[in-house]
């Protein structure tokens, strides 16, 4: 099982966006650079800041985390992001 990461990235104007990847460097360039690969949310919000990454075992865990930190209001992210508040397990 290839390990899949969860990552979450502070914009220029200060929101946060989360994704997966199985490459968090490659995955930032792509996103810094504005192009196709980019996620159309992060165009033109740089410049963008790696502020968490976390590794999961596999795309569906990648998912469920990503999911559920999407789902937490900003003030837990930033816990989150600060290590003050832990992740939960991979079957979130």
């Amino acid at each position: 099982m290839s390990d899949w990461f969860v990552y979450v990235l502070r914009c220029g104007d200060g929101s946060l966006y989360t994704g997966i990847t199985t490459d968090v460097a490659r995955r930032l360039i792509e996103h810094a650079s504005g192009g196709p690969r980019a996620a159309k949310y992060l165009r033109g919000r740089g410049p963008l800041e790696l502020v968490f990454s976390a590794s999961v075992d596999g795309k569906s865990a990648a998912l469920a985390m990503e999911r559920w930190i999407k789902a937490q209001p900003r003030s837990r992210k930033e816990k989150i992001i600060s290590g003050h508040l832990p992740l939960p397990r991979a079957d979130c």
